[in-house]
């Protein structure tokens, strides 16, 4: 492990702690070098499928995407950057169960969709207006619409 202040490789192990849905580890570190402190987070390496994009080309998944694109739907809105990781490994988790080797990236607008939906109603539409598409003014009020008779009828 590199130290991100001074760059030595050699550092000791003075916490770990697992995440609080255990599939991250936490490790509090120390520079041998400098003494600085610094924390780094293991996760197993797991195999996601290929994504389908809207053209046909198909890429590596991205988890990097995801968050971005969560984060950018949620930003300047009541959710932690937390809630938006716990998010992305419930679809990460979710994709590594259908155990396909290729899924099409609707699918994961789809999920994002949906986690939104519960977590920030703000975010949703945001989110909403860029993957949905919409083509004017209409076709966004009418998801709003669609938005709070869910929320209305779960109450």
């Amino acid at each position: 492990m590199r130290c991100p202040f001074c760059s030595a490789t050699e550092d000791k192990v003075v916490d770990t702690r697992p995440s609080d849905n255990e599939q991250i580890i936490r490790r509090r570190r120390e520079c041998v070098g400098c003494s600085r402190r610094f924390t780094t987070y293991e996760r197993i390496e797991e195999v996601l499928p290929l994504v389908i994009k809207k053209d046909g080309r198909r890429e590596p998944y991205d988890r990097a995407k995801l968050i971005g694109g969560l984060s950018k739907a949620c930003e300047k809105r009541p959710v932690s950057i937390e809630t938006v990781a716990r998010t992305v490994d419930e679809i990460e988790r979710s994709l590594q169960e259908l155990g396909d080797k290729e899924i099409p990236s609707s699918q994961i607008g789809d999920a994002v969709l949906a986690k939104l939906r519960d977590i920030d109603e703000v975010a949703y539409v945001r989110f909403a207006s860029v993957y949905l598409s919409f083509k004017d003014a209409t076709e966004l009020m009418n998801e709003v619409q669609r938005l709070v008779r869910s929320k209305d009828q779960t109450r």
